[in-house]
């Protein structure tokens, strides 16, 4: 029977059946990270908050970063059968959820977080097959694991599917 399993903020997991569906919700700046094996329908599902583990003390919880979330939910499929010449990405969020005037830090956290998530994604092989980043909105997203399709739900817009 399928399963709906939660993946919180700065969190990662793996699926256990090829009909789970693993959901996070409310992406901001924050980059919901799918890995998917079409072949096993394995799929992974990691909420990045930050771009870069190296750039802040005590960041023992390696979910909550890019360089290591993407690292670690790869290896996790890779534990669970997948295989890295098949496992494909998608990903969602990287919102500018404040208006900021000039160059300021906090508007581009959403930018920098999918700047780094195709970073690391590319330094492992993994193909990013479709995105839904940017703008000035949230999203919810939805890895159904039995077809790889990624729902994207935000307010006042229609249900996307990549």
């Amino acid at each position: 029977m399928a399963e709906s399993i939660k993946v919180g903020m700065a969190d990662l997991k793996v699926a256990t059946k090829p009909d789970d569906v693993l959901i996070t919700l409310g992406l901001g700046s924050c980059i919901g990270i799918a890995l998917y094996d079409p072949t096993i329908k394995l799929g992974g599902l990691a909420h990045i908050m930050l771009p870069d583990s190296t750039r802040i003390k005590n960041n023992s919880n390696i979910a909550k970063f890019a360089d290591t979330g993407i690292a670690e939910l790869y290896r996790l499929m890779i534990k669970g059968g997948a295989s890295k010449m098949r496992m494909i990405a998608k990903i969602a969020g990287g919102a500018r959820m404040f208006e900021m005037s000039g160059n300021n830090a906090m508007g581009a956290v959403g930018d920098n977080n999918a700047a780094a998530s195709k970073e690391a994604l590319k330094k492992l092989g993994i193909r990013l097959v479709a995105e839904d980043t940017g703008l000035n909105y949230g999203r919810t997203v939805e890895l159904h694991c039995d077809t790889g399709e990624y729902w994207i739900r935000s307010v006042g817009k229609p249900l996307k599917k990549i």
